[in-house]
């Protein structure tokens, strides 16, 4: 089974517009097509972002909600703990823990809408970096 990164503008994107691909990608998670791995401070990041004011109004859930999501996508969820650290990698230091979850997990892709920001570094690892729309067209494929 693939295993996957979603940063955090993947669950942001899929919680606001059921349309997208980003959307089809989190119900591919909860019917397990594919493996998801967090890390603690990846997950974090997820519960901090998707609880902002300005991200809940865009996709209108309340906190609660976004708990109940949480716990969902959990049970599905690898943990990944870090046991090297690659800092520093990548431009912005927020992303460092993405790209870390990313190599501790022997991910075999990281799925984010900010390929710029990865791109650079990506090119000295294995694992694939693909927009939610290219990894979901490679899933189809594969059925």
């Amino acid at each position: 089974m693939m295993r996957v990164v979603l940063d955090t503008n993947v669950l942001v994107a899929g919680l606001t517009s059921r349309s997208g691909a980003s959307y089809q990608l989190l119900l591919g998670a909860i019917d397990r097509r594919f493996e998801v791995l967090a890390s603690p401070p990846l997950w974090l990041e997820y519960e901090s972002v998707l609880k902002r004011d300005e991200i809940m109004r865009l996709h209108g859930l309340n906190r609660a909600d976004i708990d109940d999501f949480l716990d969902g996508l959990a049970t599905v969820v690898r943990p990944v703990h870090f046991h090297y650290l690659w800092r520093p990698q990548l431009r912005d230091p927020k992303d460092e823990m993405v790209l870390e979850t990313t190599m501790n997990g022997q991910a075999d892709a990281l799925v984010t809408f900010n390929i710029g920001d990865f791109s650079a570094a990506m090119t000295r690892f294995s694992p694939r970096l693909m927009t939610p729309s290219a990894f979901l067209g490679g899933l189809e494929r594969d059925r």
